[in-house]
């Protein structure tokens, strides 16, 4: 596991007697739930949760990288052509811009664990059937199933695990969950390499072990505890106390006495107070504002740049590079194995990332590695070694991983409850369109300018992410606004 083990003393002030003058309400006065998460220590229990849902993270991340390898294979197998393969690649970005809007929207209404769940099933369920198909036709219709899971389920995963993760460390712990993907995508480029790789029949062989999602889809549904704050929302009262409570006796602090749930409008409980530190407020949203009010719209146009821009960027470079290496001399196994190596340079990149986070604030540190990935994107464009290959493609992972797991982290905080799962999907599904259009934009850019013209448009993009990112609020250490 990615995330060191915190003590409590570490995380939770026990001081009883300052106020805080950022905090909602003075430290002695009673608190909301929400509140009594905020200031819990990083548990052991909260390690489950992240690890349940980067486990599952980390089974998207393999069925997306997944899905270059066997492009990259059915070219050699089944002659395939640049358009299909196109093709392919496109229809689950497509599903996953459906899905991501509309599982965004059921996570607002019917809750964050039930969708994790149920997209989990989805997507694995048509990873597996997608190894029976026998022409480019039902692999493509079977991809845009793949995408309809997939796509639902990223954001909400990362919404669900920001409501629970303490104040102090909720972006480090997203990035936490963000690395997972690189765990995913390793795991993707080690079946790719030994299992796609191995015959005609390899990239089949390789689908097959998509079907693991859907069991572990079980998992997630009875494993999970469900938001508190979207418990809230929904006037489950005793719901949310009892998640509360669990996260308390975890963390070794008295559970307080409550007063009547029925009597108390939803989000709003108080109890007595622990001995805890404070908290700075959220920024003040209002709670039925829509993502595209006065209030919110601006942040709203920006997290939407930043989602297109990694999107077109990240999509088109490595759903294309084992081909273009391929297209480049290279043969097929070392295709794969250089893919390997690069992804490799993932995990340093969210370890970075993860400690940036809560240092420099997530502002400035989505901007960092977005700038490091356009420069990045630039080396690989130029390069024509063996070396050179190796070294700019670890340098791309390193930086866009990094701002990926950034990427995620600022999203969720920049809503309010009520439309948080909205928020957080509708970019999300925004991005998506980026990477239906990536696929197509990289052939037509390669027989026009080469490698070199490709990654230059991705690390313009990969420029003016950073831009929008730079308008971003924000929102390091701050409660979630209700």
């Amino acid at each position: 596991m990615l995330c060191p083990t915190l003590s409590p003393s570490s995380e939770l002030s026990m001081s009883h007697q300052t106020t805080s003058p950022l905090s909602p309400v003075p430290v002695d006065q009673p608190l909301t739930r929400s509140q009594r998460l905020d200031r819990l220590p990083f548990t052991r229990k909260h390690g489950k949760m992240l690890g349940a849902s980067g486990i599952g993270w980390a089974l998207d991340a393999m069925d997306v990288g997944l899905i270059s390898f066997v492009i990259a294979a059915l070219t050699v197998h089944w002659e395939l052509s640049k358009a299909d393969g196109s093709l392919i690649a496109s229809a689950g970005f497509a599903g996953m811009a459906i899905g991501a809007s509309v599982g965004g929207l059921l996570a607002d209404r019917i809750g964050r664990r039930s969708v994790f769940a149920l997209t989990l099933l989805v997507y694995g369920l048509a990873t597996g059937a997608s190894a029976l198909a026998m022409g480019v036709g039902a692999l493509i219709v079977l991809r845009f199933v793949v995408g309809l899971g997939l796509g639902a389920e990223l954001p909400v995963a990362s919404t669900l695990m920001s409501e629970f993760a303490p104040a102090r460390i909720r972006g480090r712990v997203i990035v936490w969950l963000e690395a997972f993907w690189a765990l995913g995508w390793i795991l993707a480029a080690v079946i790719g390499t030994f299992v796609a790789a191995s015959g005609p029949t390899g990239w089949r062989w390789a689908l097959v072990i998509g079907l693991v999602p859907a069991l572990y889809s079980l998992v997630i549904r009875l494993g999970m505890p469900e938001s508190v704050r979207f418990l809230e929302k929904k006037g489950r009262h005793e719901e949310a106390e009892e998640v509360v409570r669990e996260l308390e006796a975890a963390a070794g602090i008295e559970t307080p006495q409550t007063g009547a749930a029925e009597d108390a409008p939803a989000g709003t409980e108080r109890v007595a107070a622990d001995e805890v530190g404070a908290v700075p407020v959220a920024d003040q949203v209002l709670s039925d504002a829509g993502i595209w009010s006065k209030a919110l719209r601006g942040r709203t146009a920006g997290l939407w740049a930043v989602w297109f821009c990694i999107n077109l960027s990240y999509y088109g470079a490595f759903i294309w590079i084992p081909t273009l290496l391929v297209d480049r001399g290279f043969t097929l196994t070392q295709s794969f194995s250089f893919t390997l190596i690069i992804t490799l340079a993932q995990l340093p990149g969210y370890a970075v990332a993860a400690w940036l986070i809560e240092v420099l604030g997530r502002r400035w540190t989505l901007t960092i590695f977005l700038a490091g990935s356009a420069l990045a994107a630039t080396g690989y464009g130029l390069a024509d070694s063996e070396a050179t290959i190796i070294a700019a493609g670890c340098a791309l992972s390193f930086f866009n991983l990094g701002a990926w797991g950034a990427l995620y982290a600022i999203g969720p905080e920049l809503y309010p409850t009520a439309v948080r799962g909205t928020g957080t999907g509708a970019a999300a599904a925004f991005g998506r369109v980026a990477s239906m259009l990536a696929p197509f934009l990289v052939p037509v850019l390669v027989v026009t300018g080469g490698q070199v013209l490709a990654f230059a448009v991705f690390a313009i993009a990969f420029g003016l992410a950073a831009a929008a990112a730079f308008t971003l609020p924000e929102q390091r250490g701050k409660a979630l606004a209700e």
